[in-house]
């Protein structure tokens, strides 16, 4: 798969930040400071999106899909690392993502959700 959409699609969430972390050769997708997804490569360099999921959602697509893994370097109960060289489908992904970005709005609190969502 291709996956072209993909920073423009985090990008499209209300409130998020972009940053670049230089030491992990990665693109970090952060809400109000938490990371919610990450755009880098495995040890071999072969790219990933790790993505935070709820653990029983995340354990479903790993048994449903090769290319996605426990979390590269990551806590392994949380977070799923995707290869974006694999096959897993568009709207897999986008709901990945769409549910990592969820968590992460639903652990700030009403306040802050409020502001962001408007």
């Amino acid at each position: 798969m291709n996956y072209d959409w993909l920073d423009e699609y985090c990008l499209s969430k209300r409130g998020v930040q972009k940053e670049f972390k230089a030491d992990w050769n990665a693109t970090r997708y952060m809400l109000n400071g938490k990371m919610f997804a990450m755009h880098g490569g495995d040890k071999e360099g072969k790219p990933i999106i790790t993505v935070k999921l709820d653990p029983m959602f995340g354990q479903l697509l790993r048994n449903q899909y090769r290319d996605i893994v426990p979390g590269y370097y990551m806590n392994k109960e949380h977070w799923n690392s995707l290869y974006l060289e694999g096959d897993v489908p568009d709207e897999v992904l986008r709901d990945m993502l769409d549910q990592a970005y969820q968590i992460v709005l639903k652990s700030l609190s009403k306040k802050l959700q409020t502001e962001i969502c408007g």
